[in-house]
Formats: structure tokens, sequence, C-alpha cells
């Protein structure tokens, strides 16, 4: 095989690996660049392929990763990680450990961890990568990468996400509140919200977003029902994706043009927690973006009385 049928058959992996440590599409599609560049000007091939390129793609992340941190501390609102549609590696012995690590929740907690426990974590936990590799590709050593993997094995065991394990019944709940959410129906959406759940926005100031976190069912049962059918009435569509690994939604403009992505946690029946993200930055690797502004202009129009209008 050559060089380019090596990494084009390696870049699944690198990708994944990438991105559960940069939580972001495209600082990870970057860093699998920088990866092949380091790769194509190398003078000798490697004698384990993926080794190599897994190692180089971990170091370059680590070093995205650090700088990416101080934007993060200064970045407007809530953030969260980019919204992924559909993870490009597969692994049937590993299709839970990849699962697990892909949605919002634990990406979040992931960024908890410091860039070195973090890669530990994604290469041993995620992707089943011996130490002797995992030493390799961080430059500590063995005993450092246990004692790494130890730490950040604490903290996400303390704070992992719990989901409904049944897949259809998230699908089938996902779908009910898609259903109510465009019918503004109060009633219906409340029953599919747990007590305390929490509807967490993410625009990084470029959009029109929430000013702070809603919490609890009927808040936030109300504002999406006061919200959407509006929204529906100017042409915006929901299209029911698995993002993340878990159920959500992608809304489009009447042009198709993406306006912004839902995630929804499912535990025990209920929805626990619903993440929007809009920010258009965020969204580009989707679709074309829409105008998030024009369409709350027209949105605000819409809600105008008719005599108003007619002023």
């Amino acid at each position: 095989m050559t060089r380019t049928e090596d990494f084009e058959e390696l870049r699944p992996l690198l990708f994944s690996i990438a991105y559960r440590i940069l939580g972001s599409v495209s600082e990870a599609e970057d860093a699998v660049q920088e990866t092949w560049l380091r790769y194509a000007a190398s003078p000798t091939r490697p004698t384990s392929t993926k080794a190599f390129l897994s190692a180089v793609v971990t170091r370059v992340s680590i070093d995205v990763l650090r700088s990416a941190r101080v934007r993060r501390e200064e970045y407007v609102g809530q953030w969260l990680p980019e919204p992924l549609l559909t993870d490009p590696y597969e692994d049937p012995e590993r299709s839970a450990e990849l699962a697990d690590s892909l949605s919002m929740a634990a990406l979040l907690l992931l960024e908890r961890l410091s860039p070195l426990e973090r890669a530990v974590f994604v290469l041993r936990e995620v992707f089943g990568f011996g130490f002797p590799e995992v030493a390799s590709a961080v430059g500590r050593s063995e005993a450092a990468c246990r004692q790494l993997a130890v730490r950040a094995r604490r903290h996400m065991d303390a704070g992992r996400p719990r989901f409904e394990a049944d897949r259809r019944e998230r699908e089938e709940l996902a779908a009910r509140f898609f259903e109510a959410l465009r019918e503004g129906d109060v009633e219906g959406l409340r029953e599919l919200l747990a007590a305390d759940v929490q509807l967490v926005g993410d625009g990084g100031g470029k959009v029109p977003q929430l000013a702070r976190d809603i919490i609890g069912a009927d808040k936030v049962a109300r504002l999406l029902a006061s919200v959407f059918p509006s929204v529906v009435r100017i042409g915006v569509e929901f299209e029911q994706r698995e993002v993340n690994g878990q159920p959500g939604a992608v809304l489009r403009d009447r042009d198709h043009r993406v306006l912004n992505t839902f995630t929804l946690d499912v535990l025990d029946g209920r929805i626990q927690m619903i993440r929007s993200v809009s920010n258009p930055d965020k969204l580009a690797h989707v679709g074309p973006v829409a105008d998030a502004w024009a369409l709350s202009r027209e949105f605000k129009q819409a809600l105008r009385p008719r005599t108003d209008r007619r002023r």
C-alpha cells in the first residue's frame, strides 16, 4: 500500500481520537491534516503505521487543546462541543466505549481533565491502546501513564452520565418530544421532561441565544411551547437525527440551511438535559449555515399583532 492508502485507511480512527481529545470537528480535522503532513514528510516508513499516526495525531491534539483552553475560558456564554452527526470510526469490539465517549455529557466531563489525562483516557479507555503505545504517544513513561489513567478514570466515573439503554425507546421519546415541540403542546412536553430538566444553549455571542440556562420542567416546557410553533410557521424544519450518539435533531430554515442542533439526554423515560448549539462557527461542517439574525427578525415580526403589522 502507498502512504496515501495507509493514511486514508486510518483517517477515521485518527479523526475520532482527535475529536474526543478536542471536542471540535474543525480542530480535529486540522489535527488530522497536520498528521498527514508530518507523515508525508517523514523520511522513513514506520514499523507500525497505526501506532505512528495515532501518536502524531495525539500529540498535535494535545498542543491544540492547550491553546484552545485559553480561548474557551474567554468564550461568551456556555461552551459546548461541536456537534457530530456521524462517528466515522467503527469497532464492534469497542462499540460501547465509542458510543459512551461521544456524548456531549462525556465530552464535557473530559473538559475537566488535563490535556495529558484526557489523551491517556481516550487512547486507553476508549480505543483500547496498550500502555506502551499510550506512553509513546504522549511522551511519558508507562508508569506515569498508568497513574494518569487512574486519575482520569476516577474523575470520569464520578460524573459519568447514564443514558436510557434501549435505543428504540430513546428514539420514540425523542419523536414524541419534537412532535410536541412543533405543536406547542405544553402538557405533552412537560410529561416528557424530568422535574429538574435543564435547557442549555451555546450561541457563542454570535446569534440570538438564551441569557441563562432554563431549569425545571414547567419553565422549559412553557418556553419551548411559546417559541417553536411560530418558528415552524416561518419555515423552520426539524430533521430528527442522532447527534453525538444521542437522540437529537438538526433545525434548518426554509432554504435547508442549518440553524442549530439539539441533543437530548434521556434517563428513566424522561429527558434530563437539552443542549442546543447555534454558534455558526460550530455548524459549518453540518451544512450551509442559516442567518439566525434574519430569522430572529422574521420571528419577531410574525409574533406582532396584525394591527401593528398594518401600521
